[in-house]
């Protein structure tokens, strides 16, 4: 089974298992269960209650309002929940599976958007026939939209167990085991490092997780620093 390889700054690596065609297909046939019932449950309802008037039906509105919530819930439930709860959606926690970032980390909301705007490419010709193709094929098990946005797919409690074992350090749900080592490990050697090398250092890993340096002062540096570890 493939697995994905994480450094920390303890020296021993963590590993989480990567979720293959089955816990892919297990939690992908919940959530378009869960989805599709959401779809008809506000057609249901809005046949039942809102009873267009026959004016409307005429003019095309009663397949209006019928169609587009459909249509919505339909389409946006994997991007807003996968956000919402943090790479995950109630499929993927019953099948015990989550969505990271190739550090570990939390996916980015941009991360979880640009996966599922490859949904439809992964889905043709029909039943998801590509996208499992390429699960198959692919050494850790990934979609096309998993390789167009970084990601992967692992199991939940693996990670648990990784975040865990990676205490006491801080904000390792935000930056990822290895971003958070990092952090870690130049707060902690601050005062030994000489000041053109923290900086640089600072500067680059604060860089590299999207916080603004601009002018920052030294200490300003150390304080973003501290931030970043919460």
């Amino acid at each position: 089974m493939d697995t994905l390889r994480i450094p920390t700054v303890t020296g021993i690596d963590v590993e989480l298992r990567v979720a293959g065609v089955g816990g892919r297909s297990y939690a992908f046939v919940i959530d378009w269960h869960i989805r599709a019932l959401l779809a008809l449950g506000w057609m249901f309802a809005a046949v039942l209650f809102l009873r267009p008037s026959a004016n409307a039906t005429s003019s095309g509105g009663t397949w209006v309002v019928l169609g587009v919530p459909a249509a919505l819930l339909y389409s946006l439930y994997h991007p807003v929940l996968e956000i919402a709860m943090r790479g995950r959606t109630p499929g993927k926690r019953i099948a015990g599976v989550r969505i990271v970032s190739r550090d570990g980390a939390t996916p980015s909301a941009a991360q979880i958007l640009v996966r599922n705007l490859f949904r439809p490419i992964d889905s043709l010709p029909f039943a998801y026939c590509v996208g499992l193709a390429t699960a198959m094929l692919t050494r850790p098990s990934v979609r096309i939209g998993d390789i167009a946005a970084g990601t992967l797919l692992v199991y939940d409690e693996d990670r648990g167990a990784a975040l865990d074992d990676a205490a006491p350090l801080r904000g390792v749900e935000r930056l990822g085991l290895e971003r958070a080592s990092l952090a870690a490990e130049l707060a902690a050697r601050w005062r030994d490092l000489r000041p053109d090398i923290r900086v640089a250092l600072a500067r680059r890993l604060l860089a590299n997780v999207g916080t603004p340096t601009g002018d920052a002062s030294e200490l300003e540096l150390r304080e973003k620093l501290e931030s970043l570890l919460g």
